[in-house]
């Protein structure tokens, strides 16, 4: 957001595009100020998820903070550990600094979303990860593997090819689980973008329609 007005000092037209929800979200609509995790607080939330388990922590998160925890998916390892991070280092339920509230934006936005049948989408999913591996995916992952402890690379891909390389799986299995689990990730994000009742839908290949309607919202 802070690059945003020296950017539209330039150009009266951005344009915003991918695909995770939190950032687009983020620009559009605001996020809550949620504080930062001190390093401490979150080493121990770690030990203990690797000690007790994430049943055990959930269980902790109803205690704390029983709104967030009848709202969570109890099987998003991430965001039970985070929820609990922030409860013990303020002393207040995670669910407090939830405000949900929409912040005003001095600029127009126009929401365009891309989306295909499912057999297609599905069938170009199974394809892109066999052309990543083509060009050296494993190899990328190889790479990164003793860097696996990272958040960041905790994402569908580089999680199942680590279990490949550390023997847990064979190679024909991880591909299967990257395109089942990218399917799965696939129709969580159109789930989320179609409670977004602002979003007009194209399909890729409509490009005259797509830039037809965008001159019309510019008028």
């Amino acid at each position: 957001m802070q690059l945003l007005p020296t950017l539209f000092k330039e150009t009266p037209n951005l344009l915003l595009s991918g695909g995770s929800m939190l950032y687009i979200d983020a620009v559009c609509r605001g996020i809550d100020d949620i504080p930062t995790i001190e390093p401490d607080t979150r080493a121990l939330l770690r030990q203990r998820l690797d000690t007790e388990g994430l049943d055990r922590l959930a269980a902790e998160l109803k205690l704390l903070d029983p709104d967030y925890y009848h709202k969570a998916d109890l099987r998003n390892t991430r965001r039970i550990v985070h929820a609990l991070e922030i409860c013990y280092q303020t002393g207040r339920p995670y669910s407090s600094f939830l405000s949900r509230q929409t912040k005003q934006r001095p600029f127009r936005i126009v929401k365009i979303g891309l989306n295909r049948p499912r057999t297609e989408l599905f069938d170009r999913i199974n394809r892109r990860t066999m052309q990543m591996l083509d060009l050296g995916f494993e190899q990328e992952a190889r790479n990164v593997y003793p860097l696996r402890h990272l958040n960041s690379l905790n994402t569908v891909g580089y999680k199942e090819m680590f279990r490949y390389i550390g023997g847990e799986w064979d190679l024909p299995q991880a591909i299967e689980k990257i395109q089942r689990n990218t399917r799965v990730y696939a129709k969580k994000q159109l789930t989320w973008f179609q409670r977004d009742a602002d979003i007009h839908w194209f399909h890729p290949d409509e490009e005259e329609r797509i830039l037809d309607f965008i001159k019309e919202q510019a008028n």
